[in-house]
């Protein structure tokens, strides 16, 4: 298999598109690496490539997800093995791209070997989620094993609930778990690494003007959909940027211009976290400036090829 290619960045920092040119480019395939993009329902919100994209080159794990399901970072390394063995059988490069960091770091890191958790263990914890709520969730955490609890805001039910199941079925807190390296799926140095930092008003504005679009292109209904189907407001698609606010527009709680400008505002915090954590944990990937993703396609290639020979 050809070395693949990792392209992170901040949302709506121009990552699909340089993906997809570079599919192209290279005979490539475009393995989506970002934790929104997996759930089928909500194409608009999370800004999932177009039916004419994904007919200009193959596109895998975007859409492949019940938003009823709480999609783990332990299955989309799973799914990314399945993804290329399958890439490598057709000889197709891989291009894996995305915005959520973490699928990243367990791709080139590996997982912590975290034994799996009884059953009983599991449903115990998710009933006294529901009954208990996340604040008495996180007090328990913070007796039980303040280090954890220190890492993890007071209404994350999903990670509150994962600690305390490894909590009771390990006798060990998450955090030791967590210091034990797992197998990285990728060896880093037989990869072209790749990040996309863009000037940051720039990328505010875009943020804002892609949102404007979302609604346009029909983001209520989505929002309506989710609610229809009464999923767990707890469940990732459900806190996806956008989500809350327009159920709560769809609720007839707040207006539609109070839900644009919440989101908004929340996209521009989800931004700022993103550009942190790229500066801290990509510091030895390749930059890629607002000037490379306007380079024709030889010099597109060139450049490719250029990091190629650094990394």
């Amino acid at each position: 298999m050809t070395r693949p290619i990792l392209i992170a960045g901040p949302t709506a920092s121009g990552k699909s598109a340089l993906a997809l040119r570079l599919a192209e480019l290279f005979g490539g395939v475009v393995i989506n690496a970002d934790a929104m993009q997996v759930y089928r329902e909500i194409p608009i919100l999370s800004a999932r490539p177009s039916a004419e994209d994904e007919a200009r080159a193959p596109h895998w794990l975007y859409g492949h997800v019940s938003a009823a399901v709480a999609y783990s970072v332990g299955r989309y390394v799973t799914d990314v093995a399945e993804t290329l063995e399958k890439a490598g059988a057709a000889g197709l490069r891989p291009i894996i791209v995305g915005g959520t960091g973490l699928y990243f770091k367990a791709l080139l890191e590996g997982l912590s070997p975290v034994p799996a958790i009884p059953e009983e263990i599991r449903a115990h914890w998710r009933a006294q989620a529901k009954i208990l709520g996340a604040p008495s969730l996180h007090a328990e955490l913070s007796v039980r094993d303040p280090e954890m609890a220190e890492r993890l805001a007071s209404n994350d039910t999903q990670r509150l609930t994962r600690s305390l199941e490894v909590l009771d079925a390990t006798g060990r807190s998450l955090a030791d778990w967590q210091r034990q390296s797992g197998t990285p799926l990728l060896a880093e140095q037989e990869t072209v690494r790749l990040v996309l930092r863009p000037d940051r008003q720039q990328l505010l504005d875009r943020c804002d003007q892609r949102f404007d679009l979302m609604l346009e292109a029909g983001a209520v209904g989505e929002v309506a959909a989710l609610l229809a189907a009464d999923l767990h407001s707890d469940l990732p698609a459900m806190r996806a940027l956008g989500v809350p606010p327009l159920a709560s527009f769809a609720r007839g709680v707040t207006t539609l211009e109070a839900a644009r400008a919440q989101a908004k505002l929340d996209t521009r915090h989800y931004v700022k976290r993103q550009r942190t954590w790229l500066k801290r944990n990509m510091i030895t990937w390749n930059d890629v400036q607002t000037a490379d993703l306007e380079r024709n396609d030889r010099s597109l290639q060139l450049f490719i090829d250029c990091c190629t020979a650094t990394s």
